[in-house]
């Protein structure tokens, strides 16, 4: 099996579960992707294929890989990183794909569903391909507005209605670039053009579409793609070396616990963290706040006597003691808090995360702040909401039991090995929810 992923955080962390339980089940597993990346992927078992050099931005902030792209904001920071970093890289991920395919036949190919290389290289070979999710349904339905505007589904025929209103706009007004990228990216590697919707002409869609989250807290459509499976999420195990930091007990001294993230991502500390950390200083909580790495920390600094900063505390250690989680709306992070029955507070900026907000608030599990800016009362009042309103806890906590009940890797793993077994062709059920 050849996995391959975009070189990001957000698109591996998801497929290393995979990957390990692939390996395990004796399959000889050989993962595409960047050199920063080569630990983890050995680590499962599998072997390192690495990415040509002028493709591989691993490690590096999206300003230093695309320093074009520094100050985009809303739709030109979508539809510009949409551009640089999934469209333009394809062709050469496709040309690299092939090259290993050479040496090494695989059965499959197993991506992330934004690693476009591995789309172009399946349609040139005839090797089934499989997707993982590493954010929300890509898709279009009939029963959702396009991705990028955070609306919630509407299947009624009124709303169905606003979808295609919707999506016609998006298609041959706000995407029309992007559309016309995908096109001639397309011709580079020989392949046709789709006549399809915006987001989806640059790529035929996979034989399996695993999602890596449950059924709940996705948006229901009558039109979902067959082969789609939600398995449940894929968020590892607790690490077994794990050396507590010195505050660690006050996680136990009655106080509400907050934490507070961008991500991995996101690297404007103004827009979340600054307010954030002045609007819960002279509460009576305790705010734990993750940095990621390359966040420039100063601006939160002096820190104020209820908050604890630090790089990185892995979640199935931290998320157990955490009361509300205040994001930007990352995928991962805000699946991993469900996972742990943590309810939210969502101040959405850009790429999906206004479409992760909009399923935080459709599910119940969290407040969504709308706006601008973010300010310190709006963020101040929104944890406060969500500590004092069980009705958010019981959402998170009936999303986690959801979590609970699925054995994310072993069911993925099954899934691909049978559409390897079967060349494509999915086993009978068609759609799990």
């Amino acid at each position: 099996m050849l996995i391959a992923t975009t070189p990001a955080p957000g698109h591996i962390v998801s497929m290393v579960e995979v990957a390990r339980a692939l390996t395990r089940r004796g399959h000889e597993v050989r993962w595409y992707t960047g050199r920063a990346f080569r630990d983890r992927v050995e680590r499962t078992g599998a072997h390192f294929e690495p990415m040509s050099a002028r493709l591989d931005y691993g490690g590096k902030s999206r300003e230093e890989a695309f320093p074009g792209h520094a100050g985009l904001t809303g739709l030109a920071s979508f539809t510009t990183g949409i551009r640089d970093i999934f469209y333009r890289t394809a062709p050469g991920q496709m040309k690299d794909l092939l090259a290993v395919l050479e040496r090494f036949p695989a059965d499959c190919l197993l991506s992330d569903d934004m690693c476009y290389g591995a789309c172009f290289a399946s349609e040139h070979t005839g090797i089934p391909l499989a997707w993982l999710n590493n954010s929300v349904y890509i898709l279009g339905s009939r029963d959702t507005a396009p991705l990028g505007r955070g609306l919630p589904p509407r299947s009624s025929p009124l709303g169905r209605v606003r979808n295609a209103l919707l999506r016609r706009l998006g298609d041959h007004v706000m995407m029309r670039g992007l559309r016309r990228e995908a096109d001639s990216t397309r011709a580079l590697v020989n392949l046709p053009r789709l006549d399809t919707g915006a987001m989806e002409n640059i790529a035929r869609p996979p034989s399996l579409y695993l999602m890596g989250t449950v059924p709940s807290f996705e948006f229901p459509r009558s039109d979902l793609l067959p082969g789609t499976h939600f398995v449940g999420g894929l968020h590892g195990p607790p690490p077994d070396d794990f050396d507590p930091p010195g505050w660690w007990e006050e996680l136990h001294d009655g106080r509400p616990v907050v934490l507070l993230t961008q991500g991995t991502t996101a690297n404007d500390v103004d827009w979340l963290l600054v307010p954030a950390v002045r609007a819960l200083a002279d509460q009576d909580v305790l705010v734990v706040v993750t940095t990621g790495s390359g966040l420039d920390v100063h601006r939160i600094r002096p820190l104020p006597d209820n908050v604890r900063l630090e790089r990185f505390v892995p979640y199935p250690h931290l998320l157990p003691h955490v009361d509300v989680m205040v994001t930007n709306g990352g995928y991962n992070g805000v699946n991993a808090a469900l996972a742990h029955g943590v309810p939210l507070v969502v101040a959405p900026r850009s790429e999906e995360n206004p479409d992760v907000a909009a399923r935080v608030k459709w599910a119940g599990a969290g407040v969504v702040l709308r706006g601008r800016a973010v300010s310190e009362t709006g963020l101040r009042d929104a944890v406060t909401t969500v500590l004092g309103d069980p009705r958010y806890r019981r959402r998170a906590h009936a999303l986690s039991v959801e979590h609970q009940t699925r054995d994310a890797p072993r069911r993925a793993a099954e899934l691909i090995e049978s559409m390897a077994g079967y060349q494509g062709q999915i086993p009978t059920g068609g759609v799990t929810r």
